[in-house]
C-alpha cells in the first residue's frame, strides 16, 4: 500500500493549484484524475485563451448560501496574486471589457504553469478513484494502481457542467458519505430555452445578437444576448441563468438607456411616412425590428398612421420583453454547476470539513459560484491555495 502526505482528488484548476501550494521539501503530494489530460476546462476557457481571473473580483461576484463565506479564501489570495504568477511565468495577457483577463496566446500555457509550480509533486492521469474512508489518523482511497493512504485528502473534482469532458458528481458522493451537506446541484452560466410560441421568434433570428439588459432576483446585467434556434444565449443570459429558479419570468430591456416609446413618437414627428420595421432598424439589427413590427402587426404600417398607446404598447414589448424560459440547456453546456458542498460544514479559512479533519473540498464543488468573466478561475486559486496551505502547515 502506498502512503501519500496528501492526496488530490481532480487534476482541473483547483486541484493543480492547491497541489502547488501544498508542496514542500519532504512531503509527498500526489495529484489523481481518471481524466486523460490535466485542465482540460482550462483548455477551453476563453475561446482557448483562458479568461484567467478578473481584476473585479469581490464576494459580491459569486453567489452561495453563505454570501460571506468565500471572503477569507479570497482575501487570501488575490488576482493580483495570480497575475504575479502569469508575469513570472512569461505569459503575455491582456485585458478585455469589465477587469476580464485573457492570454494573448494558448490557453495551455497556463496549465503549464500550474504544472510547473508543482513541481516535485506527482500527477497521475487515466486513474479512478473509489471508497475513500477514514481509518484511524489517516485516509485510504482505492485507485486504479492500487491502495494509497494519506493524513490529508482534497477534493478537487468540479462539478457535473460539461459531462463530455467527465465531469461526475463524485464530489457530492464523497460528501454525503462522510455525513456532509449539499445543496442541490443544477447547471449555472447557460443558455436558457423556450417554448414553442418564443421560439417561433427566436429561431428565424438564430445569429442576430444586440446589448440588452436583465434585471432579475439581485443580479443586474448589461452584456450582449444572442437568439439561437434553442431560445437565448450570450454573457446577459449566461449571467442571469444563476440567478434564475424554474417558472419564473424574465424582463429584457432590448434597448437599454433608450425609452424608445419616445423616440418613435419623435421620429413620427419628423417622417411619419417611414415604415414602423425601418423606424426600429434604426435603433434594433433589422432583422429582430422586422420580426417585433411583424409580431405586433406593424409591419408595413406607417409610423405617422400609429396612436400614441399604440407605440407605447410597441415600446413595452422592447423595454420591457417578458418572456419564461421553460428550461435550459443543462450541463452539457453549462459552464459551471451551482450548488454542491454546503459552505455551513466546512471551514471558510481552510475549506476543510468541520466534523471530517483532514478532508478539503475545493473549486467548483462547494456551493460557491461566480459570475462570467474570470470569476471561477480566481476561486479556484483562492480556495486551492487555502486548502494547500492548510495542507502544506498543518
Amino acid at each position: 500500500m502506498e502512503h501519500a502526505d496528501l492526496l488530490v482528488l481532480g487534476a482541473g484548476a483547483a486541484g493543480l493549484f492547491c497541489a502547488g501550494s501544498a508542496m514542500a521539501q519532504g512531503r509527498r503530494v500526489v495529484v489523481l484524475d481518471h481524466a486523460s489530460n490535466p485542465a482540460e476546462k482550462i483548455r477551453i476557457s476563453g475561446g482557448g485563451r483562458c479568461n484567467f481571473t478578473n481584476l473585479a473580483t469581490t464576494r459580491e461576484r459569486f453567489l452561495s448560501g453563505n454570501p460571506r463565506f468565500a471572503a477569507s479564501a479570497l482575501s487570501g489570495y488575490r488576482p493580483e496574486d495570480f497575475v504575479g504568477l502569469v508575469d513570472q511565468a512569461g505569459i503575455a495577457w491582456h485585458e478585455k471589457t469589465q477587469g476580464q483577463l485573457f492570454c494573448d496566446g494558448r490557453a495551455t500555457q497556463i496549465t503549464d504553469m500550474l504544472i510547473e509550480r508543482m513541481q516535485g509533486a506527482e500527477l497521475r492521469l487515466s486513474t479512478s478513484v473509489s471508497g475513500l474512508r477514514h481509518a484511524g489518523d489517516r485516509f485510504c482511497l482505492e485507485t486504479g494502481s492500487g491502495a494509497m493512504t494519506a493524513a490529508r485528502v482534497v477534493i478537487a473534482t468540479g462539478g457535473k457542467s460539461i459531462p463530455k469532458m467527465g465531469a461526475t458528481g463524485l464530489a457530492y458522493e464523497i460528501a454525503q458519505d462522510f455525513g456532509l451537506r449539499c445543496v442541490e446541484p443544477r447547471p449555472g452560466l447557460v443558455p436558457m430555452t423556450f417554448a414553442e410560441q418564443d421560439l417561433a421568434l427566436c429561431r428565424p433570428l438564430a445569429g442576430v445578437s444586440l446589448e440588452a439588459r436583465i434585471r432579475h432576483r439581485g443580479g443586474d446585467f448589461q452584456d450582449a444576448l444572442l437568439f439561437t434556434h434553442r431560445g437565448l444565449s450570450g454573457p446577459v443570459i449566461l449571467q442571469i441563468s444563476s440567478f434564475w429558479q424554474p417558472g419564473e419570468v424574465l424582463e429584457i430591456d432590448l434597448l437599454p438607456g433608450i425609452a424608445i416609446g419616445e423616440e418613435l413618437k419623435k421620429r413620427r414627428a419628423q417622417a411619419g411616412r417611414i415604415r414602423i420595421a425601418a423606424a426600429l432598424g434604426e435603433w434594433l439589427p433589422q432583422r429582430l425590428a422586422d420580426a417585433i413590427a411583424t409580431e405586433a402587426g406593424l409591419a408595413e404600417r406607417r409610423l405617422a398612421d400609429q396612436s400614441n398607446p399604440t407605440l407605447e404598447a410597441l415600446a413595452e414589448r422592447i423595454n420591457r420583453w417578458r418572456l419564461r424560459p421553460v428550461g435550459t440547456e443543462g450541463y452539457r453546456t453549462a459552464e459551471v454547476t451551482l450548488g454542491g458542498v454546503d459552505t455551513r460544514d466546512l471551514d471558510a479559512r481552510t475549506l476543510q470539513a468541520r466534523k471530517v479533519p483532514g478532508l478539503h473540498f475545493i473549486g467548483e464543488c462547494v456551493d460557491v459560484t461566480g459570475w462570467l468573466g474570470g470569476y471561477n478561475f480566481q476561486w479556484a486559486w483562492a480556495s486551492g491555495h487555502a486548502a494547500g496551505i492548510a495542507a502544506r502547515d498543518g
